[in-house]
C-alpha cells in the first residue's frame, strides 16, 4: 500500500504496514533496527505515540478520520512522548526526514492507496494509474 500526500501530490511512502489491534500498535517500531526508506507505519485508531526503545529518529503526521494532516512532529528522538492530539484518529510514522523532504504539513491531506497519483500539469487533474 501507498501513502500520498493529495495537497502536494507526493509520495511518502510505498510500503505502508498497519498496526491496527493493541499489541501491534503498542511495539510499533521498537527492536528495528531503522526504518527503510519508503516505509511507513500506520496505527490505527491512535492519537499519542512514544519512542521509547528506538533507535533511531522518526517523523509523525497525526491523522483525522479524512486524512487531514493535524499535527506533525520531525525527526523526533527516541524515547519521548508525545501528548495526545485531539481529533486524531491515526498516526504516520516515517523515517526522519520525510515529512520536511515532501513538504508536508498540517492541513495537507493524505491517502493510503494501491496506486500512484500523478498530476496531469497540463490540465490540473489528477490521474490514478496502477502499479
Amino acid at each position: 500500500m501507498r501513502l500520498i500526500n493529495l495537497t502536494r501530490n507526493a509520495l511518502l511512502a510505498q510500503n505502508v504496514r498497519v498496526a491496527a489491534n493493541f499489541r501491534s500498535r503498542l511495539k510499533g517500531l521498537m527492536g528495528r533496527r531503522k526504518m527503510e526508506p519508503g516505509e511507513a507505519l500506520v496505527l490505527e485508531k491512535c492519537r499519542a505515540v512514544h519512542t521509547c526503545f528506538l533507535r533511531f529518529h522518526i517523523d509523525v503526521a497525526f491523522l483525522d478520520e479524512k486524512g487531514t494532516v493535524l499535527k506533525t512532529l520531525v525527526n523526533l528522538p527516541p524515547y519521548r512522548f508525545t501528548m495526545p492530539v485531539p481529533g486524531a484518529r491515526r498516526v504516520v510514522e516515517l523515517p526522519a526526514g520525510v515529512l520536511l523532504k515532501t513538504g508536508t504539513v498540517p492541513g495537507d491531506t493524505l491517502s493510503f492507496s494501491e496506486k500512484e497519483v500523478i498530476r496531469n500539469e497540463k490540465h490540473g487533474a489528477q490521474n490514478f494509474h496502477c502499479h
